[in-house]
This record gives C-alpha cells, structure tokens and sequence, in this order.
C-alpha cells in the first residue's frame, strides 16, 4: 500500500499528515472514488475522474486538480505490482474551523493504493429499513458521509454477507451501501431508475450500456419488496464487477442465473477491450 497526499509521497500511511482540523474528519466534509486496479492499470479511470468533479461541485468545494491526482494514482502505483486492487482518492474542503463552516485553506487531496483480494463470485445480502433519501443534499453525490452506510454494512456482516441493500422514503429499491442493485424478471434485466436515489455508478452505466445490444436490460424503479420473488439478483460495483446474490434475507436463489451469467460474459469481453471505456 502506498499513499499519496497533496503532491507528497508519504513514507507510511500512518504517517500522520493531515490537519486534527481538517473537515473530512470534523464533518465528512469531502467527495472520493475507489477505482479497480487490474492487471496494474486503474481501470475506467476517466470516468471515475469525472464523477469525481461532479461530486465535489455537487458538494460546493470546488474543483479537484486532476492533474495532480493522476499524478498521485501514478506515485502510488509505481514500483507495486498490483494484478487486482484499489485505488482511493479523497478529497476534502481541506482545514476549517470546528463546526460545519469551512475554511479557505485550499483542498486536501489524497491517493492510497493497495492489492486487494478479489470478492467471491456469488455473495448474501439483507435488505434494510434504513431508508436512502433521494431529496436530500447529498442525493447523488459520493461523499465521506459513510457512517449510515458503515452502520448497515456492520448489519450485514453480522447476518454473515457483505453488502446490505436500502429503499428510498417511498419504499422503492434503491441501491447497496457501495453497489447497485440488479434484478431480473422474465428475462429482463432491471434496475432503478436514478430517480430513485442511487448513485450514478461507473460499473452500472457500463452494464446498462454493454448489455443493451444482447440483453433485454431496463431502468424502472419497483418495490424493495421486488427482491423477494425476482427471478435472479446482481449488485455492481467497481470491484465486485456483476456479482450473483444466492440469498437475500433468507430467500435462496440458485446462483448465477442464466441472465446473471449473459452479463458477467459481456462485461469480461468488454472489460478487456478497453482498460479506460
């Protein structure tokens, strides 16, 4: 693992470098993206680029340099050999005062990047009464505000899975705590809309997009009740690529499906076309 902050390569990750006052810390004030390595290249790294600077202007703190976090991403990278892993960059309003008004220090900006081990093909999931609020500031932007999504994942773990799903207000499937959902029902792939309340996600825009040419694949927003008797169900996600879920609550499903396995060939066909799609 080696980490990168605000154009230095630090000697340890637990090298203390960041200000006790910076508001990532005081009030999760900041925006970040994991990214897949594969192969020992960052995987659809533009597009991650980009939803990077949406979030950080969504959240109001300005633009990140890309510049230099391409230039972290590289430091980190260099010298690691890294056949599957993580990227995270994270960016902060950088230092302010305690309390929720912020400074004018200028942004935190930090690489990590680490190997990791692969998620298991088919995994569990429970489905979660804490709702997802697709009205509220944060609607659609990925923050550092986690906790409520640590709390469920924390749920989940203790029902022996590694992800929990979540309904928005109105009771309609939304997404996973770092995921999107997928479902299928009849043949048809689905997923939510992003009215919904779901975050834009990378792997879920390349699924949509892949699959639409060989797979009868739609967005339409349905109860979180729907997991309960849909035919097959998937999450995606930068490393859990298409995943099959083979229990979700204490429903079994047979796992892969045949939808489930269409869709994990498109995406590794595609997948390898382009380290940058």
């Amino acid at each position: 693992m080696k980490t990168w902050l605000n154009g230095h390569l630090l000697q340890s990750p637990d090298e203390p470098a960041i200000s006790a006052l910076d508001h990532g810390m005081i009030v999760g004030d900041g925006v970040f993206e994991t990214i897949q390595i594969s192969a020992n290249q960052p995987f659809a790294l533009t597009r991650h680029l980009d939803r990077l600077v949406r979030s950080a202007r969504g959240l109001g703190i300005g633009k990140p340099d890309l510049g230099a976090v391409r230039e972290g991403i590289a430091a980190t990278m260099h010298g690691q050999d890294i056949p599957f892993g993580r990227i995270r960059v994270t960016v902060t309003s950088g230092p302010g005062p305690l309390g929720s008004p912020r400074g004018n220090a200028g942004l935190t900006q930090v690489v990590i990047a680490e190997a990791s081990e692969r998620p298991p093909p088919v995994a569990s999931i429970p489905a979660v009464a804490w709702p997802r609020n697709e009205r509220g500031a944060l609607a659609g932007l990925k923050t550092t505000s986690y906790a409520e999504n640590a709390l469920m994942v924390e749920h989940a773990q203790a029902r022996g899975a590694s992800e929990a799903v979540m309904p928005n207000p109105a009771g309609m499937l939304c997404e996973g705590t770092g995921s999107n959902i997928m479902y299928v029902v009849n043949d048809q792939l689905i997923t939510p809309t992003l009215d919904a309340g779901p975050l834009a996600g990378v792997t879920r825009a390349l699924v949509l997009e892949w699959c639409a040419g060989e797979i009868d694949v739609v967005e339409r927003d349905a109860p979180i009740d729907i997991l309960q008797t849909a035919d097959e169900v998937i999450l995606v996600g930068t490393t859990r690529d298409v995943q099959a879920i083979e229990r979700v609550d204490d429903r079994l499903l047979d796992a892969p499906g045949p939808i489930t396995q269409r869709a994990q060939e498109i995406w590794a066909r595609e997948a390898a076309k382009n380290i940058d799609p």
